[in-house]
């Protein structure tokens, strides 16, 4: 468990704040019964001395052996494992207990007492093997002026006894105690996480493409419902400024439009004047060249604004995907054989999948386009459209210069380019991979990369099989940009009964 968490802290504090309960309480209760234990047995035998003084003052005037012989069959201290000692005002032991049938003692060891002490209190001895007797003394004058101390004792083992079991308790209890208590904590907090645990995984789930969705609110009326509607007002403000930034996208590309078709007229009339000059036609051929650049990159954030928007629609239909990755294969193929690369398209005999034609055109020609920019002459390029675990996969693997391990996490974001210097040469403005990546999610897929620097890239889309029973359909916008590719008429037939191989 991380010692860092919430969690682990909120044990920790309640495990140390029962461990102090439970240790004062403990303490308390030792204590406590240690002092009712020793009151009893002072109670006890302040009542036994008692008792002798009565005795001894009903036989007064009796001889010593009567005395003794009364004691002894009244109170029999050596079977009850009681002590008792009386001794006269000058000294003399009058009546001594022997050693008790528990042998919790030996009263020979006692030393004499003072017999002329004035009151009775209660002290501890030590006898042999360091056991301790409580004994309680308490002084008695006869009317005829004699005078005796009378001590009553017990051993201290009825006190420590009952203390003993209940250390041990204690000292036994203490850890299945705190066992049972952070396992019920972590539980509990647990529980008492589940709304964190919900806000988290829906917070995960929320991106730039769907920012309308809200966290789960619980209605606790503490902390938690206020971070969730704190966080909820959060997510509206960056949809408002989601919203507004696309719309501004939107609004600058509609107007860019016309301003650059008539330049681009301009241009092209101008190029063609007879008799101009080379540096000039030099110029103006360059000028119109970043003049079409521009308005591709114009063209592609106006398709980008349009679907974020909600206000493009894709139409479903079934198609089968080597056909038209055959097709799209054949009309790039002229731009590889410019280069020197060599093209191969290996494919199924059928590879059904439920998409709009043109959108997944777009993914193979951005992919394609890609693959033959970073290519290097006389490199191959191989694509393939294949079922695999119930899953269309194509699959466009190059021998080009690959992309390095910091810019691989990025390549799927917009305006995204590995290498500035060389994508501006070769014309990309970074959207084509992340037209591909919305494409794929919006069919329900998805699309990964797997690269070796130096060696070259291999490019995986995966979406999902057609069912046989469903027909076209329209379904609601995709959450990244595409612009409608040239030439996206559907692909002439090919032979479905034989595998598709082109070389």
């Amino acid at each position: 468990m991380n010692a860092k968490s919430i969690r682990f802290q909120l044990i920790t504090w309640y495990a140390g704040l029962l461990l102090i309960v439970f240790a004062a309480l403990g303490f308390a209760g030792y204590f406590g019964l240690r002092s009712y234990l020793r009151q009893s047995v002072e109670e006890t035998l302040t009542k036994r001395a008692q008792q002798i003084v009565s005795t001894l003052s009903a036989d007064a005037g009796k001889t010593d052996a009567f005395l003794i012989e009364d004691i002894t069959t009244h109170y029999a201290p050596e079977i009850n494992d009681r002590f008792l000692r009386i001794t006269r005002g000058n000294g003399t032991v009058l009546y001594a207990s022997g050693q008790p049938r528990d042998g919790s003692f030996d009263p020979s060891h006692l030393p004499i007492s003072n017999p002329s002490i004035q009151k009775s209190y209660l002290r501890e001895e030590m006898t042999s093997g360091k056991r301790g007797l409580l004994i309680y003394s308490l002084p008695f004058v006869e009317e005829n002026g004699n005078s005796f101390l009378i001590e009553a004792g017990v051993s201290s083992n009825q006190v420590e006894s009952p203390l003993r079991g209940l250390l041990i308790t204690l000292i036994l209890g203490l850890p299945i105690v705190l066992s049972v208590a952070i396992a019920g904590g972590y539980l509990l907090i647990g529980r008492a996480l589940i709304p964190v645990d919900m806000i988290t995984r829906t917070a995960e789930g929320i991106t730039s493409r769907n920012l309308s969705e809200r966290l789960p609110t619980a209605k606790t009326g503490d902390e938690i419902e206020r971070l969730s509607i704190a966080l909820n007002h959060m997510i509206a403000r960056l949809e408002e400024a989601f919203q507004y930034t696309s719309r501004f996208t939107a609004d600058a590309s509609h107007e860019l439009r016309t301003p650059l078709t008539i330049l681009h007229c301009d241009l092209e009339a101008i190029i063609q004047t007879p008799r101009l000059a080379p540096d000039i036609r030099e110029a103006i051929g360059s000028a119109l060249s970043e003049t079409e650049r521009l308005a591709k990159i114009v063209e592609s954030l106006l398709a980008i604004s349009r679907l974020d928007a909600g206000e493009a629609r894709i139409e479903l239909s079934n198609l089968d995907l080597a056909e038209l990755t055959f097709a799209t294969v054949e009309q790039m193929r002229l731009l590889a054989e410019d280069k020197g690369i060599t093209l191969h398209f290996f494919g199924d005999e059928s590879v059904e999948v439920q998409g709009d034609p043109s959108r997944l055109k777009q993914v193979i020609v951005n992919l394609l386009d890609n693959a033959i920019k970073y290519t290097p002459p006389t490199g191959t390029i191989d694509v393939k459209a294949t079922t695999e675990d119930g899953k269309a996969i194509l699959e466009i693997s190059d021998t080009g210069m690959g992309i390095s391990a910091e810019a691989l996490p990025h390549i799927f974001e917009r305006f995204y380019r590995a290498d500035k210097a060389r994508t501006r040469l070769l014309g990309g403005a970074g959207l084509g991979l992340s037209i591909v990546k919305s494409i794929c999610a919006a069919h329900g897929g998805q699309v990964t990369v797997t690269t070796l620097e130096g060696k070259g890239s291999r490019f995986c889309v995966e979406l999902p099989l057609a069912s046989r029973s469903t027909g076209g359909r329209s379904i609601g916008s995709v959450n990244g940009g595409v612009s409608d590719p040239a030439g996206s008429q559907g692909p002439s037939r090919i032979n479905a009964n034989a595998k598709l191989r082109l070389t």
